[in-house]
């Protein structure tokens, strides 16, 4: 049985130095002081940025913040492989796609951008030598490259798109059972039963994969729109299971520890 789901924990800087990580041990930059920030960042430690919704719809039976849990589930995820400073989640961003929804906030992505790139450059500016972003949103992707791309003309900020990594992708091809779906369904909820059990809840969960959605917002109102949706879930959660969730997780984590360990290893390009 995976260990995936284990409660988590901080690490905390000895003071002859080293590293005390206990299981998924992050550290949060909120709970340190500027001192300790300062360090850490000096002693080589990477700074993470986790990018995810909190405020999304994800159907009836995830919670609104589904994408922000997971983004910082991944992250606390890094602090077992390397020494790794947390920044606050970017929980608001450019979500337009869900804003038909009450309760789902989207920023515009000029907005979205210009946050993005001025948290990054503070980041920076406090001694970071290696940015890793965390992202688990869609229509942040874009963003989130031009924000990377301003504030870092070499390798010092990159950009983990954690649906995108080739072992996760593989995997969702050969699990997955629903016809059609991205969106609070089979795949995202097996994860969520993983990350956040109690904040699921299976008997809620509805099926609408009647079609291939096309790029663009979802409609809870219009039956005429190809991106009809009333519940806001894209494929059928009632497919989700544990076992999927934790497989799935570790083809993820595998991708995003391959990348992270690749760079921390490499020499910053000062």
């Amino acid at each position: 049985m995976s260990n995936l789901g284990a409660g988590t924990g901080i690490a905390r800087l000895e003071e002859d130095g080293g590293w005390d990580v206990n299981k998924d041990g992050t550290v949060e930059v909120a709970d340190l002081t500027w001192m300790e920030i300062e360090r850490r960042l000096i002693d080589g430690a990477v700074a993470v940025l986790p990018v995810g919704a909190a405020a999304k719809a994800h159907g009836p039976h995830l919670p609104m913040g589904t994408d922000c849990l997971q983004a910082e589930w991944l992250a606390r995820q890094l602090a077992g492989q390397m020494p790794v400073l947390v920044w606050p989640t970017l929980s608001y961003g450019y979500y337009p796609t869900f804003v038909d929804y009450p309760g789902s906030c989207s920023l515009s992505r000029t907005t979205f951008l210009a946050l993005a790139t001025e948290v990054l450059r503070d980041i920076l500016r406090a001694g970071a030598q290696k940015v890793l972003v965390v992202n688990t949103g869609l229509s942040t992707v874009a963003p989130l490259e031009e924000a990377v791309g301003r504030v870092s003309a070499s390798d010092h900020v990159r950009l983990a798109h954690v649906y995108k990594g080739r072992r996760y992708r593989d995997l969702v091809a050969r699990l997955e059972q629903q016809r059609f779906g991205s969106h609070a369904d089979e795949v995202e909820t097996s994860m969520m039963l993983v990350i956040a059990a109690n904040a699921v809840n299976m008997e809620k969960a509805q099926v609408w994969d009647r079609r291939r959605f096309e790029r663009g917002p979802f409609s809870r109102t219009d039956p005429d729109s190809p991106n009809y949706t009333p519940s806001g879930v894209y494929g059928d959660p009632t497919l989700a299971t544990v076992q999927k969730g934790e497989r799935l997780l570790e083809a993820m984590l595998a991708d995003l520890f391959a990348m992270a360990s690749e760079w921390e290893s490499a020499a910053p390009d000062l």
